[in-house]
């Protein structure tokens, strides 16, 4: 005790917005549940496990810990064999939200004195006040890992509808019979929603796997403007649980006078039997059963897998460790180490590697929680620092970014160095003139061309079935679809092959053109990262698969450079005339497209020019996102289309620190619906929206900037890819495989095991290792 007493000025008392990290080691993923629990430190308030907490005494020279021990209760027998309820709120931890489904534990506390560990039983009269008071403020505060998980789980609650409280509703005799349904307009008698105001029963729109309906409902609104409607199926004694969407909201919403909206056309809803999920169901429905168990391996019998670079990541919702160790990442961190990228990336890496994390428990493996990593990495992201899932590009994109940003200079250090290649693109005028251009990326992002199919003959037999089924308003299952198989050598080679550059401004025929632009590889980079444009356009927006070898060779592709005899375009001639302002025209055939699903023409035209006629995917993006700006209605204009080229500074910023000028950057944007990964594509897609640069001038240059960039031989071997799926990269689950010790692992959040039906095909990141 006079040992403590000894240390008194050295105790803090917590202020209300005192960050206290009692969840979990800064330098490791300890916690008051690991084997030699959690030490607090009591002047800074960071947490350390057993190993490391001698590292920060050494370090700070703090002396006092509150020592937190955590231990599962055994369950009642009974408790086991209860099922769990199923949730009816997309939530955690609320009424008829997910339960988080956490064993409980008891908890043991003592203050601890270092170097000696000294221990002092907590509570105790004897203790002195000041350190009674910090001890008890510790344990009652929210800690900050809890803090940050905070953010909005629960989803948005349903407003109010605007229009439901003077909703117009016509005399027009209409009674909806209780049962019996059947659109107003096909033959669809599942998905229907009857309209408030005039009681027309019209089925919903038609999803982007083809299912779903023929989209009536909300083209009746677009005729009418009448603005509410139910979903049958849905209504049922509880009138709160209905599905009320409102169409120019956007949303689905609360209507405060539904009983009496009912009544109108005869329903007399005390009587009616729910049938169909409600949209909010269904969106739980993927969230808690993943319809895609090919990706996942569901329902095979694979064997776990634990230790060393098997241990599973907990899903959040959306070679540092080789460079460096633990101790000496926290010794350069900075006083609060949980900001450091650098302590914190090296703390991941240890985690995932090392074993120490990947044991059995009753679950299968706890798997570790990387939420201080996912703070650091997210601070200054928008995006990323939601709850909101994210695609697994972007994310890797900003990674690289980040690592790169606080690794400035010190190639040595940063792990994505070997990711790194460079691009040269040959564009060549109808003068026979040619200009080269050099670019550094960390991956390479492929276009599925189709028309190279090897399935084109069973391609075409499902269509016809599947014309001869919608017209017998029959759907066809997930298990007759046939999907086109294109092999990745034939994506290798659309990306190196000939393409043609519209609207190409020519310094040697100082006018617009045509003009013919190649690309290759400058240098191979030991880790090659193929993206995969995750749909490809047909009816019904069918998912590809790819034939992925597990070696490829891909010497052929690396650029030659300036040949003997060409000629480079001069630099800058009239160079004025490239800022003469054009107003595109929508592409027919995007429209077409887009209108054939059931969207309005006038929206798909608005789509088609504001992502500057890149393609059907990019525009159905722009428009989903769009669909509720107030002036989507307003007619096409030249100073419309000048409005939505208005970009977010942000985005303007982020593509900046990848690199491209800032001129570039906003007119990507501007093509791309402000979208920063379609903006990168969009940029390499369009070579010419960056001033031509001869390689001659610019070879220096990059050489000075770039020569850290690895180089070598093209053959690769296939080491790992991430699967998505899902309707968007921004909502649905992802799963990784990856090769280790001679054998496929599937990576399924903390899911470690043995891969039984490898899904190469379907992968939308690929890794390859250069042989």
């Amino acid at each position: 005790m006079d040992l403590l007493r000894s240390h008194l000025h050295k105790v803090r008392i917590p202020e209300p917005g005192s960050r206290i990290h009692k969840d979990e080691c800064c330098v490791s993923f300890d916690t008051p549940r690991s084997e030699g629990g959690l030490y607090v430190d009591m002047t800074s308030f960071l947490g350390f496990g057993r190993e490391h907490v001698a590292w920060n005494y050494e370090k700070s020279g703090n002396p006092v810990y509150l020592h937190i021990v955590q231990r599962r209760k055994p369950e009642p027998d009974d408790e086991a064999d209860r099922p769990l309820k199923k949730p009816t709120l997309l939530a955690i931890g609320v009424e008829g939200g997910f339960t988080d489904q956490e064993p409980e534990y008891d908890e043991a506390f003592e203050i601890v004195i270092l170097p000696e560990f000294t221990s002092l039983p907590f509570p105790s009269i004897d203790l002195p006040e000041k350190v009674r008071i910090a001890v008890d403020k510790v344990i009652l505060a929210e800690s900050a890992d809890r803090k940050q998980q905070l953010a909005s789980w629960v989803a948005d609650k349903k407003k109010v509808s605007a229009h439901a409280m003077d909703l117009k509703q016509l005399d027009n005799g209409v009674i909806v019979p209780p049962t019996g349904w059947k659109c107003s307009k096909c033959d669809k008698t599942e998905n229907l929603w009857l309209n408030l105001t005039d009681g027309m029963i019209l089925c919903g729109r038609r999803l982007w796997d083809g299912s779903g309906g023929n989209n009536h409902a909300i083209e009746h609104y677009e005729q009418t403007k009448y603005p509410l409607a139910v979903k049958l199926g849905t209504i049922t004694a509880d009138l709160e649980a209905a599905d009320v969407f409102s169409y120019p909201e956007d949303d689905s919403v609360e209507d405060p006078l539904l009983a009496q909206h009912l009544s109108h056309f005869g329903i007399d809803f005390s009587s009616l039997q729910k049938t169909e999920m409600t949209t909010a169901e269904r969106e739980l429905d993927h969230n808690t059963n993943y319809d895609w168990n090919r990706i996942q391996e569901s329902g095979k019998d694979a064997e776990l897998l634990y230790g060393p670079g098997y241990t599973g990541l907990v899903n959040l919702g959306n070679s540092y460790f080789e460079k460096q160790s633990l101790k000496a990442a926290f010794a350069i961190a900075p006083a609060d180490p949980t900001l450091d990228l650098n302590m914190q990336m090296t703390k991941l890496a240890h985690g995932m590697l090392s074993g120490k994390y990947s044991v059995p428990n009753q679950e299968g493996q706890e798997g570790i929680h990387p939420r201080m990593f996912k703070t650091v990495i997210a601070a200054k992201h928008p995006e990323f620092s939601s709850m909101r899932q994210q695609d697994a590009l972007d994310f890797f994109l900003h990674l690289i970014d980040q690592v790169d940003q606080a690794n400035t200079g010190n190639h040595e250090l940063n792990p994505f160095t070997g990711f790194k290649f460079i691009i040269e693109e040959r564009l060549q005028c109808p003068s026979g003139k040619v200009s080269y251009n050099k670019r550094s990326d960390y991956i390479l992002s492929l276009n599925i061309p189709l028309h190279e199919a090897t399935n084109k003959e069973q391609l075409e037999a499902f269509h016809e079935k599947k014309a001869a089924m919608d017209l017998d308003g029959k759907e066809v299952s997930n298990e007759e679809i046939v999907r086109p198989r294109v092999p990745l050598e034939a994506c290798l080679a659309s990306f190196s092959g000939a393409e043609e550059v519209p609207e190409f401004y020519s310094t040697a025929l100082n006018s617009k053109t045509t003009a013919i632009k190649t690309a290759g590889f400058k240098t191979f980079p030991d880790y090659l990262v193929l993206q995969m444009r995750k749909f490809v356009m047909e009816a019904g927006w069918v998912p590809k698969k790819l034939d992925v070898p597990d070696i490829i060779d891909i010497s052929h592709m690396r650029s030659k450079g300036i040949q003997p005899g060409e000629e480079l375009l001069p630099e800058g001639a009239s160079g004025d005339n490239k800022a003469e302002p054009v107003h595109p025209v929508a592409s027919e055939d995007i429209v077409s497209q887009l209108a054939s699903m059931g969207f309005n023409y006038l929206h798909c035209q608005k789509a088609a020019i504001s992502t500057s006629n890149t393609g059907v995917e990019e525009a159905m993006n722009w428009l989903l996102s769009h669909m509720d700006d107030p002036d989507i209605n307003d007619p096409i204009s030249k100073d419309s289309q000048a409005a939505e080229q208005t970009v977010d500074e942000t985005s303007v910023q982020t593509l900046v620190s990848f690199g491209f000028q800032e001129d570039v950057a906003r007119k990507a944007l501007a093509a791309s619906g402000g979208n920063i990964e379609r903006a990168t594509d969009w940029i390499f897609s369009h070579p010419e929206a960056s001033s031509s640069v001869p390689t001659d001038s610019s070879t220096s240059n990059m050489e000075d900037d770039d020569a850290h960039i690895p180089d070598g031989s093209g053959r690769y071997k296939l080491m790992a890819f991430v699967s998505h799926m899902g309707t968007s990269t921004h909502c649905g689950h992802y799963v990784a495989h990856v090769l280790k010790d001679g054998r496929w692992v599937i990576f399924n959040d903390s899911k470690v095991a043995a891969s039984v039906d490898l899904p190469k095909d379907m992968g939308y990141l690929y890794f390859f290792q250069r042989i």
